[in-house]
């Protein structure tokens, strides 16, 4: 019965109309409003517990991305897992008043404290908060192959230029980011920031910042489907796009339990409708990259990642 009420509650039914829905399963298993709402209470949390207790012992992640999410007033620091096969695993979550490396931190360590291997090169796509970035590199260390969501950098440096020159700068962006050959993005971006910089310096500024980093996808060669995947955090914030959807219409907040619970409900919601990462065919090339990467081999000398 309260899986039942939980399963009504994440495929959308408005919060307003919460009430309709314990009267409904009230009538239909023949208990007290008040007991439906304390099971539905109970059902949540089961939720949030397992998430909490996931083991990943074993299993090889080639890449993991971790977003922050405003949710209810407080963040959200999220983490998705990629195997080795492209199956996307929801990590999880850490609740904080904000994105500070702390909490990512905390996340993290508890992460590799229920198995998972950080032990090894993996690719890391942030969404370039600087809290995310510290906390990869003193988690992962040197395995840390950091890819900054080229999605979110070119938002933050169109949104800085004159709207004049917004449209340009786009296709500049794009050009580069498409680009085939590290080093020609690299010089293409350089060039953009240096252009920039006659028309607003803090465009250009926000450009240089982590610039070689959007470019990482790039560094190690992947193409296709598989490249345009990891080069941004846009995975992670379908999901979270699913919980914010499923908690749109909720006007009152009771405590912080509460948003955790429903995060976690619309988040595993979310990956029970999961498919395997775009490009998941070349998930072996991106596996050999990054050991290449782990080796200190120059890019472009595994030429068959490409």
């Amino acid at each position: 019965m309260p899986q039942a009420v939980l399963r009504r509650m994440v495929r959308g039914v408005s919060t307003r109309d919460y009430a309709h829905v314990i009267d409904l399963a009230r009538d239909g298993f023949g208990v007290e409003k008040s007991s439906v709402s304390r099971e539905f209470v109970r059902a949540s949390a089961a939720r949030v517990q397992a998430l909490a207790e996931r083991r990943f012992d074993g299993e090889r992640f080639a890449a993991v991305m971790i977003d922050g999410v405003e949710y209810a007033g407080e963040t959200m620091v999220v983490a998705l897992g990629v195997t080795a096969d492209g199956t996307k695993r929801l990590l999880g979550l850490r609740q904080g008043a904000t994105e500070n490396a702390e909490v990512c931190v905390a996340l993290l360590e508890d992460l590799r404290g229920r198995g998972l291997d950080t032990g090894r090169p993996t690719l890391l796509v942030l969404d370039g908060a600087k809290a995310l970035h510290a906390a990869v590199k003193r988690v992962w260390g040197g395995h840390a192959v950091i890819q900054r969501c080229q999605v979110h950098k070119k938002r933050n440096v169109v949104a800085h230029a004159p709207e004049k020159h917004q449209a340009e700068l786009s296709r500049r962006l794009a050009e580069a980011y498409q680009g085939a050959d590290y080093e020609a993005a690299r010089r293409s971006l350089e060039a953009t920031a240096s252009w920039l910089g006659r028309i607003n310096p803090d465009a250009a500024a926000s450009l240089r910042e982590g610039l070689e980093e959007t470019l990482t996808v790039v560094r190690l060669g992947l193409a296709g489907a598989l490249r345009r995947t990891l080069a941004s955090t846009n995975p992670i914030e379908s999901a979270l796009s699913v919980t914010r959807r499923v908690t749109a219409r909720v006007r009152r907040w009771r405590d912080g339990d509460m948003r955790r619970r429903w995060c976690v409900a619309g988040l595993l919601h979310a990956e029970g409708k999961f498919r395997r990462l775009k490009g998941h065919r070349a998930m072996p090339q991106l596996l050999k990259a990054l050991e290449a990467w782990a080796r200190g081999q120059p890019p472009g000398s595994e030429r068959d990642v490409a």
